[in-house]
């Protein structure tokens, strides 16, 4: 194994399905619902697989990593204007944030990094593709997995068959690119058509939050049974009512042991 292949698979239970947990949503939302009191969030996360989180809040994780079995640590390493929803940007800017090399002095173990493409300008699709690759090419000298993020421009989700067709095009764009793995949107019924279209492990995100919790574990099965090699959560977890009971039953769910309805009766979910 490569020290890339090899940092990666510690991501997943005896090469089961992995649950990240997602707060790194601070950077581009501000103090959200949940993230607000960081440390008490993150103290809440010691079972998840993984945690993404921007390095600068490593700091302020408590004792999240601080024992054999922590969760290990994944930082993002660009930013993205079309992650700024409270502001509605849509045109996509990317700019590296941090060095690879920064965030495994920091303590990451993997990086993530996102790309948009179909802006509306080849040249800005262009450079996006080039931030990117900048940073992938610093994890290949260092040895850090790089998961890739793949994300639509704004409006696209609000057309099914077009929002699949991108998913399914950028995933494998991405995967060409270098990345290790991917974090992307599940969806739906032809969501195999990602998952089959590369070689590397696919993670679905939770997005929104769901106002029901049981519908949230749903998507995680619905997304896995497609062959997604596990959930990158967010809001679903750290805005649960509890999200250590949250995170327990959807480790349940990812990794075959209850079904969504199960877990919400085991663990008292909505």
């Amino acid at each position: 194994m490569t020290g890339r292949e090899l940092r990666l698979s510690r991501v997943f239970p005896e090469g089961g399905s992995a649950v990240v947990v997602a707060m790194d949503h601070g950077q581009t939302f501000g103090p959200m619902e949940g993230l607000i009191d960081f440390t008490k969030a993150a103290e809440q996360l010691k079972e998840a697989d993984a945690v993404l989180m921007t390095a600068q809040m490593i700091r302020f994780s408590g004792s999240l990593y601080q024992n054999r079995n922590s969760p290990a640590v994944i930082v993002r390493t660009n930013w993205n204007t079309i992650h700024c929803e409270p502001w509605e940007y849509q045109e996509s800017n990317i700019v590296q944030s941090l060095s690879v090399e920064s965030a495994v002095a920091m303590g990451a173990d993997i990086v993530l990094a996102s790309l948009v493409l179909q802006t509306g300008s080849e040249a800005h699709d262009a450079e996006n593709v080039s931030v990117f690759a900048k940073c992938v090419e610093e994890t290949y000298r260092l040895g850090i997995p790089m998961i890739g993020e793949v994300f639509p421009v704004g409006g696209l989700r609000a057309h099914p068959d077009e929002f699949h067709d991108y998913i399914k095009k950028m995933c494998r764009i991405v995967c060409e690119l270098g990345a290790d793995a991917i974090k992307t949107f599940y969806t739906g019924e032809r969501f195999a058509e990602v998952t089959d279209g590369v070689p590397i492990p696919v993670f679905a995100l939770g997005a929104e939050k769901f106002e029901n919790e049981v519908d949230a574990l749903q998507l995680a099965q619905k997304a896995v049974a497609g062959g997604a090699r596990g959930v990158v959560f967010g809001r679903n977890v750290v805005q649960a009512k509890n999200p250590a009971q949250f995170l327990r039953g959807l480790k349940d769910v990812v990794q075959g042991r209850e079904d969504p309805a199960g877990a919400a009766a085991k663990y008292g979910l909505k």
